[in-house]
């Protein structure tokens, strides 16, 4: 823990600059940002090119040396505007802004029969840097048969003991009642937090449109396979780049374990549901962008997961978190699951996949015709608009959208019918190496994204372990409630692959 404090301690101030697979131009007085994967460009107003124009460099420019070249520009406005290029992927970010007044926080953690976790968590409380006389901590023991109160009495925060079992949406709802602060922190008993957990989120906050900003949750132990396996596959870390509801698709959500929340907006909600004892923060957090509000993540403010690491315990977890997919389903009917497709890429791995069963070369062809036509209809369009990319990166851009596609097929079936393998093979064995195909390319996909300390056998191991066991209890929850959406996505044309804008 100490190495990781002076790990924390060493920060740099706000910084930014152009990520190396980025181009930047000029195209008719307009700058423009060109990633090269994905594939991705966007035209700006030239009053951003002063600021854009010292971040090519290669090197990380502080954010107050990028005002000093406009006049009466806006701070705020001027940070909302690179981070939203962050959360796009054209620019990189590494340290995080100071404020002159940092708001009163109320830090919420529901703990029960966990008594030396409880402890280190309220120990690594006592090392936050963050002023003792803005903040508060509330503990809500939900009615342990432990010394768990006791310990909590130890520490200098304000204890509510249940009589009943409630589960932890009832505690972390009810101590929200009881704050007094402007952002409430919700925290795990069973996480620590790193001494700057507060001073890196808090500052997100800054954008009004934000109501929820999550941090990083990183796992305490790296001793045992299984360790190094959540590090990288837990679902509780969202990753190592920002985030935000305003890019991403309409599932993005934060975890409970390390949530910052505007306390009059959870307030307005009403908390988290009580009748959910998983997924209640996906619930929430999609409750809150109804209402209008943005959730942000970024990959600091870290907190230590202390993850139960046996096999029984994983598997069962994972099983529990399937079991609120149809539920989520429900109270969500609006946000509808789709699996999207493009005429290219059915044309292109179709006449690829008779090739390969009959043999027939002229496919090939075919193969080759619908990756090039793509590609030059795509050319004409961003030609119209004066962006200056390459035809090779067009065709490179295409075939990689291809793969893709490939690879959201075989993973959703890795997903949700991987336990159909065995059944299948009992009445057609091709269907069933398909299905055992798909999964083990979703693995090795993983794999070499995630690059876990792990060698490819045992990742492969807990990750069909992980998909197996989630998806029994997605399939649990289907048909205990006859409800078979998650499981039955909608098929949906995409009319353009990329999008260049």
């Amino acid at each position: 823990m100490r190495e990781r404090e002076q790990n924390a301690v060493n920060t740099k101030p706000l910084a930014y600059r152009l990520r190396e697979s980025v181009q930047y131009r000029w195209s008719k007085g307009s700058p423009i940002l060109i990633l090269d994967y994905p594939l991705k460009a966007m035209i700006l107003h030239r009053f951003w090119g002063p600021i854009l124009e010292p971040l090519t460099g290669g090197s990380f420019v502080a954010f107050e040396q990028i005002l000093s070249r406009l006049n009466h520009v806006d701070p705020q406005g001027a940070e909302i505007f690179l981070n939203g290029l962050v959360h796009k992927g054209f620019l990189e970010q590494e340290g995080f802004p100071t404020l002159s007044d940092y708001p009163f926080v109320s830090i919420i953690i529901p703990v029960r029969n966990r008594a030396e976790e409880i402890t280190a968590c309220l120990q690594s409380l006592d090392r936050l840097d963050y002023t003792p006389e803005k903040r508060e901590v509330i503990v809500v023991d939900d009615a342990s048969n432990d010394h768990t109160p006791e310990q909590v009495s130890a520490f200098q925060v304000q204890l509510i003991a249940l009589k009943e079992r409630r589960q932890a949406s009832f505690c972390r709802n009810l101590a929200a009642q009881k704050a007094t602060g402007e952002i409430l922190a919700f925290l795990d008993s069973d996480c620590l937090a790193d001494p700057l957990w507060l001073k890196e989120l808090i500052p997100a906050f800054t954008d009004t449109s934000n109501g929820a900003v999550g941090g990083m949750v990183d796992s305490w132990s790296n001793e045992k396979g299984l360790d190094r396996y959540e590090k990288v596959k837990s679902s509780l870390n969202m990753g190592s780049w920002p985030r935000s509801s305003r890019e991403e698709d309409h599932f993005f959500y934060l975890p409970s374990c390390n949530l910052l929340v505007r306390r009059t907006l959870f307030l307005r909600l009403g908390g988290f549901r009580q009748d959910m004892f998983v997924g209640e923060d996906v619930d929430f957090c999609w409750r809150l962008q109804d209402l209008g509000h943005q959730i942000e993540y970024r990959p600091v403010g870290r907190v230590y997961h202390k993850h139960r690491n046996t096999m029984r315990h994983f598997c069962t977890r994972r099983l529990d978190y399937g079991t609120s997919e149809p539920l989520l389903q429900r109270f969500h009917p609006k946000r509808v699951k789709q699996l999207t497709f493009s005429l290219p890429a059915i044309l292109f791995w179709g006449s690829a996949l008779v090739l390969i069963i009959a043999g027939w070369i002229p496919l090939l062809g075919l193969s080759g015709i619908t990756l090039l036509a793509d590609s030059l209809i795509t050319l004409t369009k961003i030609r119209q608009r004066n962006i200056p990319i390459p035809f090779s990166s067009l065709l490179l851009a295409a075939f990689r959208g291809y793969l893709g596609f490939f690879y959201h097929c075989c993973a959703f079936v890795s997903r949700y019918y991987l336990f159909c393998a065995p059944l299948l093979f009992i009445v057609t064995p091709p269907g069933s190496a398909l299905v055992l195909g798909a999964h083990v390319l979703t693995g090795i996909g993983e794999y070499f994204t995630k690059r876990p300390c792990l060698n490819l056998g045992l990742f492969l191991l807990y990750f069909t372990l992980e998909q197996l066991s989630y998806q029994l209890g997605v399939w649990w929850g289907c048909i205990k409630g006859l409800f078979f959406r998650p499981v039955n996505p909608r098929i949906v044309r995409r009319t353009s692959y990329r999008e260049i804008g």
